[in-house]
């Protein structure tokens, strides 16, 4: 069974019956998964957006978009309409597919982990996750990568509150850290 299966047939009646939404239609649901990689060094080195998408469009099965600036920033030495990120949303299958790799592989290889905070979900049911490393998905060959590079994945749902986003993330099989 792939994971959308899973989160159709069995996910959907258990958040049901736990929060006790009557309709199926209102039972919270995975809208999107955003990954982001910000990008400064790309200022001073012209190579880094290209390694970030391949390595993006690696990890992701998917093109990245490259983001630019908005407005200057003279401190960092940013113009407007610098590439300065690479972003890739998820949509369908290929984000069921990502969610079940980082569910099921990435969060669990990640060191000394203890569990997700539940300070990474926002008001709205979100769950916000920053990875310090790119080396931790197993597309990724540690001797082709230039740097280590950060990233952030948004998982994106249509809970309405942060205890239904909290409630289908523990359904789904994200590990949360146990509060004392």
């Amino acid at each position: 069974m792939n994971f959308k299966d899973y989160y159709n047939q069995e996910v959907k009646k258990k958040l049901m019956t736990d929060v006790k939404i009557a309709n199926i239609i209102a039972v919270p649901k995975i809208v999107k998964i955003v990954i982001n990689v910000g990008a400064g060094e790309a200022v001073t080195n012209k190579g880094a957006i290209d390694k970030i998408k391949d390595q993006l469009a690696t990890i992701t099965g998917q093109r990245p978009v490259v983001t630019k600036a908005r407005v200057s920033i003279s401190a960092f030495k940013i113009r407007k309409g610098l590439p300065i990120g690479v972003k890739v949303t998820l949509r369908g299958k290929k984000m069921f597919d990502f969610l079940e790799k980082l569910i099921k592989i990435v969060i669990p290889g990640v060191r000394d982990f203890k569990g997700i905070s539940e300070k990474n979900l926002d008001q709205h049911g979100n769950l916000n996750l920053g990875f310090s490393e790119q080396t931790i998905f197993p597309e990724i060959d540690f001797d082709k990568i230039d740097k280590i590079r950060g990233l952030e994945v948004t998982v994106v749902t249509n809970a309405r509150s942060q205890v239904y986003g909290k409630k289908l993330f523990e359904l789904l099989g994200i590990p949360f850290r146990k509060s004392l």
